[in-house]
């Protein structure tokens, strides 16, 4: 079963005019988000923060929603990778120095604390990057004294979690070249992400599809094993209520295993799996929801969780390379055939994660889309 509101997953005409306010097309401009970026720091607005020393610190000050987020993924990702410690705050710390790179994050120029923060930076001589629009009071608090990577296309807060990734990684790349972070690479997964969850692909194809079926007459946990998919899961909670206005938790993978087996135990998780098989709507009524739990799990991570949800019932651990291949002649992006889209193996954990975050989007536009 496919519907999953007034409209079927299968139907591609339905959807496509359910989606009035463009929502499809917002989430699929991940890639666009970060080539972007890619050609600001091209074009030089990155600068500014090029040093014969590395900072001592990188210390990253975000706004609400997708740039704290982003802030929380890039540390738990790069803390031990690169030369210097990430630091994300809500404010600049009073040790802030020359030797340090500040980064403000948001979407709200006019926000008291990332303009506190930069001006705060700028006066103790650190280097600023600046993502975020660059008008209003931040314009005023660091005009001339800071690098700038303000948004190039326009769309809506929550579909912006790609283009704060990818400031913090083209801030990161250029004052410690020790990633090797490729921007680019990453805009091209992106859009072979938006390709692959496009309205024409049918379900058993298309990975945002199928979570938004598999969240279908359940209630549903995201879980993350470790700081950045934990990150990731919250974002995905947030866009399943922005968007979908879905209200689904979001949880370390010790905390949703222990409430599966605590359900398990005391019956509130619903029926069996073959109590559910054999069941009679007309006879027994409605089934109870069932509690799910979706686990977001890096390529890294996926032997370890599969081992720790082992023997749990409802459980899905979805990872960026559980990709279908699909034979060319399939249809893509608007209809168009011919493309071939295999495992997304290999992938950087920073790429994986961007990734999963727009796979989640546009599985939340899916489930609102559906509903007609």
């Amino acid at each position: 079963m496919n519907a999953i509101g007034a409209i079927d997953l299968e139907d591609t005409d339905g959807l496509l005019a359910a989606d009035r306010q463009g929502l499809l097309r917002a989430s699929a401009t991940a890639g666009a988000q970060v080539r972007a970026v890619a050609a600001a720091a091209e074009e030089g607005a990155l600068d500014s923060l090029q040093a014969d020393a590395r900072p001592r610190s990188v210390i990253w000050v975000a706004g609400r929603g997708t740039a704290e987020t982003a802030g929380a993924m890039l540390a738990a990702t790069f803390s031990g990778v690169v030369s210097q410690p990430i630091t994300v705050a809500s404010d600049a710390p009073p040790w802030i120095g020359p030797l340090d790179v500040l980064i403000v994050a948001g979407d709200d120029a006019g926000d008291p604390a990332l303009v506190t923060a930069a001006a705060t930076g700028v006066r103790r001589g650190a280097r600023v990057v600046v993502a975020a629009p660059y008008e209003g009071p931040l314009r005023d608090a660091s005009a001339g004294r800071a690098a700038v990577l303000e948004p190039r296309l326009w769309i809506p807060g929550e579909f912006g979690l790609s283009r704060y990734l990818a400031a913090g990684l083209a801030a990161l790349q250029t004052v410690d070249p020790r990633p090797s972070i490729d921007l680019e690479l990453m805009a091209d997964e992106l859009d072979a992400e938006a390709l692959r969850n496009s309205a024409g692909r049918e379900l058993f194809t298309n990975p945002a599809k199928t979570i938004a079926a598999r969240m279908t007459g359940r209630r549903v946990a995201l879980a993350g094993d470790s700081a950045a998919t934990v990150a990731l899961a919250r974002h995905g909670s947030s866009v399943l209520l922005r968007i979908a206005h879905r209200v689904v938790a979001a949880a370390a993978l010790a905390d949703a295993v222990v409430a599966l087996r605590t359900a398990a135990e005391s019956g509130d998780g619903g029926p069996s799996s073959v109590d559910a098989l054999f069941h009679d709507e007309e006879i027994d009524g409605p089934l109870p929801e069932r509690l799910r739990v979706l686990v977001l799990a890096l390529a890294a991570e996926r032997t370890v969780v599969g081992a720790r949800v082992a023997g749990l019932d409802e459980v899905d651990v979805i990872a960026a390379e559980d990709v279908p291949d699909v034979p060319a002649g399939s249809a893509g992006l608007g209809g168009a055939g011919g493309v071939r889209i295999s495992g997304a193996g290999g992938q950087r954990a920073e790429q994986q994660l961007a990734v999963l975050a727009v796979r989640l989007e546009m599985a939340a536009v899916y489930l609102r889309l559906a509903r007609g």
